[in-house]
């Protein structure tokens, strides 16, 4: 059985990827597998591959950002590369804001 720690730890991470995604994608477009390795390195968990590539989908097909195919270097596969459009940084900033204000009721502040 899981700690009510482990739980929260859970639900802010797996449960909102989509907002990690969206602010790693503020910095550049990445390709799924770059998403998956910064969000470990960035924010200190490792969400499952296939996680990530349903989340992406579903932000693409809801228009929170696009996809590209780019050919590799060097006889590499191409890579699907995602860049945040004006609507998935407005939905990130939304996130943000209302994580920012139920930590604030939270400090009782």
């Amino acid at each position: 059985m899981s700690t009510p720690m482990e739980r929260l730890r859970s639900k802010i991470t797996k449960e909102v990827l989509w907002l990690y995604i969206l602010r790693l994608l503020k910095e550049r477009p990445m390709y799924a597998y770059e998403l998956k390795q910064k969000i470990r390195g960035s924010f200190g968990f490792e969400p499952a591959t296939v996680s990530s590539y349903v989340v992406l989908y579903k932000l693409e097909k809801d228009g929170y950002v696009t996809a590209e195919w780019q050919e590799s270097e060097n006889g590499k596969p191409s890579r699907k590369y995602y860049k945040l459009t004006a609507e998935g940084e407005a939905l990130l900033e939304e996130g943000v804001k209302f994580l920012e204000e139920t930590i604030t009721k939270l400090k009782g502040e």
